[in-house]
């Protein structure tokens, strides 16, 4: 299933549900770049995610970007779709380029949606491990986890 954004000044039509996630990723462009620099995304989905970043990235960019957090490490070249100023920093989104991405960002997603449910569960007073945050998780909330 995919749905259709409004296209507006900042944005090009959006193929899939995207899902907030507040994930450390670093970024870096293809050509020319001077080492990976931190960032976080906003959301993610199978197409693509968006983040933060202290400078313009102009549309059309190649990037690198690398989730550490998961196990295997997410790595994967993205193209900038659209960036926008936000305060003192900039809106970006960008596109993955390979079809296998689409599929890795998924298991990302999932990562991102358990660890969510781990941090909610400490702020209600219950310390769980990553694999009994994920057990749980996954007997809750698996089957309602939005395909695309």
């Amino acid at each position: 299933m995919s749905t259709e954004a409004p296209q507006s000044r900042y944005s090009v039509p959006r193929r899939y549900i995207r899902h907030t996630a507040d994930v450390p990723i670093e970024i870096e462009p293809v050509r020319g770049g001077s080492g990976m620099r931190p960032s976080a995304t906003n959301n993610v989905s199978p197409g693509g995610l968006s983040f933060v970043s202290p400078e313009e990235l102009a549309p059309g960019t190649e990037i690198r970007v690398r989730i550490a957090q998961v196990d295997p490490p997410f790595d994967a070249v993205a193209r900038v779709a659209w960036c926008r100023p936000e305060g003192d920093a900039y809106c970006v989104g960008v596109q993955f380029l390979g079809a296998e991405d689409a599929f890795r960002i998924r298991m990302v997603e999932q990562v991102c949606a358990i660890d969510q449910y781990r941090r909610q569960a400490a702020e209600q007073g219950r310390e769980l491990t990553s694999e009994e945050a994920a057990t749980e998780w996954i007997t809750r909330f698996a089957d309602r986890f939005p395909s695309s």
